[in-house]
């Protein structure tokens, strides 16, 4: 079971300093799925073609008038019927790591020779994941919670994201989620569980994902370009033979 939730902080002060964000009209008519730069494009738009519209003083300029007052509408609240319809947005996540249900999840387990205590110790030091994982070309550490992700997408495409651990049980477990303005709105939990007296572990990690427009299944591996279960699996494998063959018991690196 994930060990996080989703929330938002807001302050006057901060809705007042987000343009369009936090305005009442948000959200009045449906989630925000439109773009902070598409949402001003839509209201300097809308309002071009109303002004063009109720100049004409006929039909087609009321037509045009109303087809400018939807677009500005669309801007105010940020949603798009449309992008409802065909699942998708334009909107960076402001929320912290995945919505309940709305995730695509993943859970893969491996059994390694070495001690829960190892593994936790070579696992804490996010930047080490890189070293066995195939997607993700870098973390840096940027305190002693937080780290700063680049994932490799479809098409070589860069996806970045701010991270935090949420929870964590030192030799037994793990968790961390994205933070807003994320990317990829993501989410994990390792559990180290001692095999054979605590000779050897069984490693579990569970993953969950929301890609920009909500996809699911077959187009969230059509999203990275590659089956994300599969994937997952060949990364823990990778990480099984890496950390048989090398000395990983020394302390984790920490950010200075």
């Amino acid at each position: 079971m994930l060990t996080y939730s989703p929330f938002e902080i807001s302050s006057d002060r901060e809705a007042s300093s987000r343009g369009l964000r936090g305005n009442p009209l948000e959200g009045a008519i449906g989630p925000v799925n439109v773009g902070e730069t598409e949402r001003y494009g839509s209201i300097i738009g809308g309002a071009a073609l109303a002004a063009a519209g109720l100049s004409r003083r006929s039909l087609p300029g009321l037509l045009m008038a109303g087809l400018g007052g939807l677009m500005i509408l669309r801007g105010i609240t940020g949603h798009c019927r449309l992008y409802k319809s065909i699942g998708t947005s334009t909107a960076a996540s402001r929320r912290s790591g995945v919505p309940d249900q709305t995730g695509y999840k993943l859970e893969k387990s491996v059994t390694i020779a070495r001690p829960p205590e190892d593994l936790y110790r070579f696992w804490r030091n996010f930047e080490n994941l890189p070293e066995f994982t195939e997607n993700i070309e870098s973390i840096r550490i940027l305190d002693d919670r937080r780290s700063h992700w680049i994932v490799k997408g479809l098409g070589g495409r860069r996806l970045e994201w701010d991270a935090e651990i949420v929870n964590e049980h030192p030799g037994e477990m793990i968790s961390w989620q994205t933070l807003p303005g994320a990317d990829v709105q993501s989410a994990g939990t390792v559990r180290f569980s001692p095999m054979e007296g605590g000779r050897s572990t069984t490693l579990r990690v569970v993953l969950e994902f929301r890609p920009p427009g909500g996809s699911f299944g077959t187009r969230m591996a059509r999203f990275f370009g590659k089956d994300p279960a599969t994937e997952l699996g060949h990364d823990l494998n990778r990480l099984k033979k890496l950390i048989e063959s090398h000395d990983v018991s020394s302390p984790a690196r920490t950010a200075e």
